[in-house]
């Protein structure tokens, strides 16, 4: 019997490891954009002063998540009517195309608007990528563990997530020390892209040898699957994902990549400091996602969602006045990691919370889709509103509006119960 226990606990966990890599290349190669935007902003947009420039690399930035509620859906939809293991191998190689095609594009003195516009589509083609990749990702990593476990392995939703963006940075700054900054702004921002294609073809691979999901397989047969009208039948876990996600996903987004832009364009801390500063925080952000997500597994999700939102709504106005009034990279890291301590408190669960809202059949769906619309309406455009506040004079302001944010999740998670408790997932 304990032999039986101790090998499917090893297929759990090389399951899991296999998802979590091609989640990691994913959200690396959506995360290079924003690590590399401040070089190749120059070579795909007219010359400018140098927000208008970031502006315009922010504005393709948002326009990748309107693709998103499109994946969350198209995707969603596909992994639960033909498998987990399916969807997630489809979305990795949307993504390899996506940065093989940013890799390539010539710049806008080379062929003009044309360089936007690929900029553009090859953004759209990652966007529907991801917004597959968080549904179906969430989903698999939170069927497949165990119950008392899902908190603990569903954090490696973010786990990775982060390291994604970690992998960006740590090369962005080696390629920093290697190579001279026209040569960064020149080419070398490419390596980064054309990293992130061969690394989506070897996930490929790996996601094919992946089992499907058990909770997949027992619903195979049921028609209804993957169908909206089905998902139209739980209207309260739908807007239950939109409030849960509201304010988490715009205080993440600030915090892990607006705030590079912030530093250097408010705080006025070199490009170099300002990437080891981001790298250092968001190792320990990760290290830290793993820890939450056990802890919620012993005393419920509820507790880490209100710390959240009480921490986040009282915080950070505090938090980013300070920041911005700034030059030292220690007291700057020191912010940084005090905003993703707070953040964790959703970051490390939000993946099992709404898997756990959601029966089997329209899983992925039903975490796709309205996750998909909130991070589209409201985290793909953090950086914009940011940007454009700061722009008009009145860049403060953007404090209040992150704050308010989370003040309207911290209602909802007032008002909703414990999900771990009489969850559909545990069926």
């Amino acid at each position: 019997m304990t032999l039986v226990r101790d090998t499917r606990e090893r297929r759990v966990v090389a399951n899991i490891a296999k998802g979590s890599i091609g989640n990691l290349i994913e959200w690396y190669d959506w995360y290079a954009y924003t690590a590399f935007s401040l070089y190749f902003a120059a070579t795909f947009f007219p010359k400018g002063d140098q927000t208008a420039q970031w502006l315009n690399t922010a504005a393709v930035f948002a326009v990748g998540f309107l693709m998103r509620p499109i994946g969350g859906w198209l995707l969603g939809r596909f992994a639960d009517r033909y498998g987990r293991r399916r969807a997630l191998t489809l979305s990795v190689t949307l993504m390899a195309f996506g940065s093989l095609l940013i890799a390539v594009t010539p710049g806008y003195s080379t062929i003009g608007v044309a360089a936007p516009v690929l900029l553009v589509a090859a953004r759209l083609l990652q966007g529907l990528s991801v917004g597959g990749e968080y549904a179906t990702s969430a989903t698999y990593l939170s069927e497949m563990a165990g119950s008392g476990r899902r908190g603990f392995y569903s954090s490696f939703q973010y786990v990775t997530l982060t390291a994604g963006q970690l992998v960006a940075l740590g090369l962005q700054i080696v390629l920093q020390n290697l190579l001279t900054p026209a040569q960064m702004d020149s080419w070398g921002w490419r390596i980064a892209f054309a990293v992130g294609a061969c690394g989506a073809l070897v996930v490929m691979y790996l996601r094919r040898t992946m089992d499907e999901s058990p909770s997949f397989e027992a619903e195979r047969d049921n028609e209804s699957r993957g169908t909206l009208r089905a998902l139209l039948d739980h209207p309260r876990s739908c807007l239950l994902v939109v409030g849960l996600t509201l304010g988490g996903t715009v205080a993440f987004y600030t915090y892990t990549t607006y705030l590079q832009k912030f530093m250097v364009n408010t705080s006025h801390i070199p490009k170099g400091t300002v990437a080891w500063i981001n790298f250092l925080a968001l190792v320990v952000f990760v290290v830290l996602q793993p820890v939450a997500g056990a802890l919620s597994d012993r005393i419920g999700r509820r507790p880490l969602l209100l710390g959240f939102g009480v921490l986040g709504a009282l915080l950070t106005v505090p938090i980013l006045t300070a920041l911005s009034g700034t030059t030292n990279p220690v007291l700057a890291f020191l912010l940084m990691l005090g905003a993703l301590i707070i953040v964790t408190g959703y970051t490390s669960i939000n993946a099992v919370v709404k898997a756990e809202l959601f029966p089997a059949r329209i899983r992925a769906l039903g975490v796709g889709l309205p996750y998909a619309l909130t991070v589209a309406i409201f985290g793909g455009t953090a950086e914009y509103v940011a940007l454009w506040l700061k722009q008009a004079g009145v860049e403060s302001l953007f404090y209040y509006y992150v704050a308010a944010c989370v003040l309207i999740s911290l209602v909802v998670y007032f008002v909703m119960g414990e999900t771990s408790e009489d969850s559909p997932l545990e069926d």
